[in-house]
């Protein structure tokens, strides 16, 4: 089977105008790349509908597409402790990912992540379109390159955008600001090692920053 065929990319499975909670059904029956043929299911989103803060990370992991719930891994209870440290209420976020399966490789017993391709990026940018949509978001924070390269649509490097605040692309939405960070994952390998403590301070303060934005 061709590349082309198996990537016909989401627009076909999302429905029109629909909120957060028919999108996250919706979602469930999506063929929009190769993923869901390996993945135990479909990881879309958590939190409020009218959320006026959206984290945007890469792929669900291993223990995401388990439970079937994105950021409830190890990146995810450090996102968890980031977000508590920046007084941010966690209530008060929609998290959602740039690729809604998880996309590994098999090393022995061990499903091991492999970062979503530009192609698996651009086959779910509809959900995430329509994500954006529904919830209305004043302010989207990138978690790494893949979810900056979905957002902005363009490749993104975070070392050159952290620390900017960037316009949304016009098919997000008017108005919408967006933000930059690393991904909880790159801060989680850092642990033990000398830098951990900046990098772990440096996500948290990303997120005061993007909080910041809101409401203004």
């Amino acid at each position: 089977m061709s590349e082309q065929i198996e990537r016909p990319g989401a627009a076909a499975w999302v429905p029109a105008r629909a909120d957060a909670g028919r999108l996250r059904a919706a979602a469930a029956e999506c063929r929009g790349c190769e993923l869901w043929h390996d993945a135990t299911q479909v990881v879309f989103s958590a939190g409020p509908a009218s959320a006026p803060l959206m984290l945007v990370g890469e792929q669900p992991g291993d223990r995401e597409d388990l439970e079937g719930r994105p950021f409830v891994g190890p990146a995810g209870r450090l996102l968890a402790d980031a977000v508590t440290e920046a007084g941010i209420d966690r209530k008060s976020l929609y998290v959602t990912n740039a690729v809604k399966h998880f996309r590994f490789e098999e090393r022995g017993q061990r499903r091991i992540h492999k970062t979503p391709g530009v192609g698996h990026v651009v086959a779910c940018h509809p959900w995430l379109e329509a994500e954006v949509a529904a919830v209305a978001p004043q302010v989207i924070l990138c978690l790494g390159a893949t979810a900056a390269r979905s957002v902005l649509g363009r490749p993104a490097s975070v070392t050159k955008e952290r620390g900017r605040v960037l316009d949304a692309p016009a098919a997000l939405g008017p108005g919408v600001k967006v933000l930059v960070t690393n991904h909880p994952s790159a801060v989680l390998r850092m642990r033990g090692e000398a830098g951990f403590d900046d990098a772990l301070a440096g996500l948290v303060a990303d997120l005061r920053l993007a909080a910041s934005h809101v409401g203004e």
